[in-house]
């Protein structure tokens, strides 16, 4: 797999793929615990395994029980009934380094407008409370960890027994094949994307989900919700709804047209997306904030602000990409360089690469917007504890890391063109700085 070669050394590879592995699974347990049950203090958590030892943190893994598997079971099967049953429009992804081209249906913001009516309504009309998922949200986490696991096996098999494209192949290392993937694009039958699934439909149709779900459960325990609650709930929500809006924009991204399905991006989505990422809003169940009402109208502008230029980054490449440059950035026309590159099997082509715009700011100054959003939604918490800002952090360096992984594979591909590139917009990330 040409990627592994270009993103890391070897060693550190290695070693950041062991850590994910073994480390996150039981720290997805341990957020939780501490979150819930140990007053979103890693101090008290610290204490408790301190005196318990192994022992102490087999007592807190929950083991998955009936009603998790069914929660599960109905929310992924519901989601990929309306991934396969909507109507949507004909969208075609990126041409893959072996020439071929995928094709989605765009159903996805219908989907997530079913998918939230539904869940509402359930409560609405008394036939399902969602403080239930809420109740039973470590079995739910523990089952997924093993569920996703075992998904993620049947991967690494289909792609050495019965991958659906030729972007496909193995490494030739077990280790690595597992971790980044076999498969650029596997598929279950020609309609059923399995990334679309595991990232789109079920990771990110999750996170609202379960935004909406701790907001209700503090509502049931409280009678009332906190404007705390309700800033982050909001932000979040309108976030995952931006991405909805986006979903066509996301199949052209590193995650769907570059990282291959393997644990790094499938069990990443199937269980660190709903349990890392709706964590603020998790620990604001149990610790409601009082911001008042100008603090809480001013953080709800900021941050639907700085998802409005996440969002904007993201249209204005779509728009520059679909008009083939023939477009307006801000005003005027865009600039550009033409990059000429050569594919797998010998073709030369071009892509043009915007240099203006947001685009002019820096290289990923998407990514930006992104981290202000998230640390939007979860500055209601205030200060009390660092756990609610572990998302943060963890973003932070995620985006750093991919926006490196990215410049590296786009001077791969593009060679001197990405090294003008580079000279006309020579930062990477924060304008002036980085």
């Amino acid at each position: 797999m040409a990627e592994s070669k270009t993103v890391h050394s070897p060693m550190l590879t290695y070693v950041s793929m062991l850590s994910l592995l073994t480390l996150c699974p039981p720290f997805v347990i341990l957020l939780w615990y501490t979150l819930v049950h140990a007053d979103g203090s890693v101090a008290l958590t610290w204490e408790y395994l301190k005196q318990n030892g192994v022992e102490g943190f087999r007592s807190i893994w929950p083991k998955p029980s009936a009603v998790a598997w069914k929660i599960i079971a109905c929310f992924a099967a519901f989601e990929a009934i309306l991934q396969l049953a909507l109507p949507g429009q004909r969208v075609e992804g990126p041409i893959s380094p072996t020439g071929n081209r995928p094709v989605y249906k765009a159903n996805g913001l219908a989907a997530y407008a079913v998918t939230l009516i539904t869940y509402l309504s359930l409560w609405w009309f008394g036939i399902f409370n969602p403080a239930i998922v809420y109740d039973h949200l470590g079995e739910i986490f523990s089952a997924l960890i093993m569920g996703s696991f075992v998904f993620c096996i049947f991967l690494y098999i289909k792609g050495h027994l019965a991958p659906s494209s030729s972007d496909s192949g193995s490494s030739g290392n077990i280790l690595i094949d597992f971790y980044w993937g076999m498969e650029l694009y596997p598929r279950i039958g020609k309609s059923f994307d399995i990334k679309v699934f595991t990232n789109c439909r079920f990771g990110m149709m999750s996170w609202a989900v379960l935004a909406l779900t701790y907001c209700i459960k503090q509502y049931e325990v409280n009678g009332r919700v906190s404007d705390s609650m309700l800033v982050n709930t909001a932000l979040m929500v309108v976030y995952v709804t931006k991405f909805f809006l986006w979903e066509a924009g996301y199949w052209n991204t590193m995650d769907i047209a570059h990282d291959r399905a393997g644990f790094y991006i499938c069990w990443g989505c199937l269980v660190w997306v709903p349990s890392v990422y709706t964590s603020p809003g998790l620990y604001l169940v149990n610790h409601p904030v009082n911001l008042g009402t100008q603090l809480a109208l001013f953080i709800l502008a900021a941050g639907i602000l700085c998802i409005y230029v996440n969002y904007d980054c993201d249209r204005q490449r779509q728009e520059f990409r679909k008009t083939n440059g023939k477009c307006l950035i801000w005003g005027k026309a865009p600039s550009k360089i033409t990059a000429m590159y050569t594919t797998s099997n010998g073709e030369t082509k071009s892509s043009l690469l915007l240099t203006s715009g947001w685009w002019g700011l820096s290289r990923h100054f998407h990514y930006v917007p992104e981290i202000l959003a998230a640390f939007s939604w979860t500055v209601p918490a205030l200060f009390n504890h660092f756990l609610p800002y572990f998302y943060v952090v963890f973003l932070t360096i995620l985006l750093f890391d991919r926006a490196k992984r990215d410049d590296d594979r786009c001077l791969s591909k593009y060679q001197k063109y990405w090294k003008q590139y580079c000279e006309k917009v020579p930062y990477r990330i924060i304008p002036g700085i980085y």
